[in-house]
This record gives C-alpha cells, sequence and structure tokens, in this order.
C-alpha cells in the first residue's frame, strides 16, 4: 500500500513572519530619523541663504541710503525683523510718489514661496525663520547715531535663533546660542 501523500501549500512560517516585520521596523525606524535630520538640515541651509539675501540688501541699502536701517541699543534684537520688513520691503510698496527701491521683493507675503512673511503687509510685518520664529538684528549705532553697545560686528548683527528659539547673544558661550545661526 502506498502512503498518502499530503499536498502542502507553500507559507511562510511564523518564525519567517517576524524575521521580515522586524527588518521593516528597523528599516522605517531609519527613514524616519533620517527624514528628521534631513529636514533639520535644510532649515538650516534655508536660513543661510535667507540670512545672505537679508545682509546683501541690507549692504545695498546702506549704499543708497548711507546708514544701515537703525535700531535701539539691544542685546536680543527682537522686533527688529519689522525695520528691515519696512526698510527692505515696505517703503518701495507703501508710498508710490517716493523713490523707494525694493530691495528684496521675496518678502512679498501675496507672492512669496520663501515663507519669510504671511497674512497681508504693513508696516509691522515681521520676517520669520525657517522654524517660525522672527530674525534678529541690530545695528552698531542708533537712529541718533549713538553707539549699540551690544553689537558685535563693526555694521550690524543680523542671526536667527534657531529651533529652540533661545538665545543669549550678550554671552556667546551660553548653551542658547548653540543652534543660533549668524549672518557671515
Amino acid at each position: 500500500m502506498k502512503p498518502i501523500q499530503r499536498k502542502r501549500h507553500a507559507a511562510f512560517t511564523l518564525i519567517e513572519m517576524m524575521a521580515v516585520i522586524t527588518i521593516i521596523v528597523i528599516l522605517a525606524g531609519l527613514v524616519v530619523g533620517g527624514l528628521g535630520f534631513v529636514t533639520e538640515r535644510q532649515a538650516k541651509e534655508k536660513a543661510k541663504v535667507q540670512m545672505s539675501l537679508l545682509s546683501k540688501a541690507l549692504e545695498e541699502y546702506k549704499l543708497d541710503n548711507g546708514t544701515y536701517p537703525a535700531t535701539e541699543d539691544s542685546a536680543n534684537g527682537e522686533g527688529a525683523s519689522a525695520i528691515l520688513f519696512k526698510a527692505l520691503y515696505w517703503d518701495g510698496v507703501s508710498d508710490p510718489t517716493k523713490a523707494a527701491k525694493i530691495y528684496v521683493p521675496e518678502l512679498d507675503p501675496a507672492v512669496g514661496k520663501q515663507g519669510w512673511t504671511s497674512g497681508v503687509a504693513s508696516a509691522a510685518t515681521k520676517i520669520s525663520d525657517p522654524w517660525g520664529g522672527e530674525y534678529r538684528y541690530r545695528t552698531a549705532t542708533n537712529a541718533a547715531g549713538a553707539a549699540n553697545s551690544y553689537t558685535q560686528n563693526p555694521d550690524f548683527d543680523l542671526w536667527s535663533v534657531g529651533k529652540d528659539a533661545a538665545t543669549n547673544p550678550g554671552t556667546v558661550s551660553d548653551k542658547k546660542n548653540r543652534d543660533d545661526i549668524k549672518s557671515p
């Protein structure tokens, strides 16, 4: 008598399935971790490019007007991005009878794709960095011509407080400054 042969269907064992799922989970973890790193690096590079454009525009502004847009004597430069927006964009748009120049047309919230500004443009609009905080700015001299004691560069300081949104520019070695991005 012949032994009865049963037909076996090809299938995966439980061990094989667990091994495949484990490999997929490990690869997914690596991809997600890598995306976070790449996104952060991209934001830093975007901030550097934006600050280069703002620095160039500030130099053009000085050539045309003789001075940089003045700020008060402030250690943290908070609120000064509105001064930048007004000088580099708003003054050229708000009054067409003036011969004011638009130094950074990308600052227009209506058509700008850089995400620097949002909402409706006004004199109080602030320029945002890639993390949603405002760019910080201070000049070496204030509107009265007196020296700003906190300025580190001879002309102006321009920086982003980075992802942690914390800064202490008065103390260079402070931990809050580790992710600050400064203009060249």
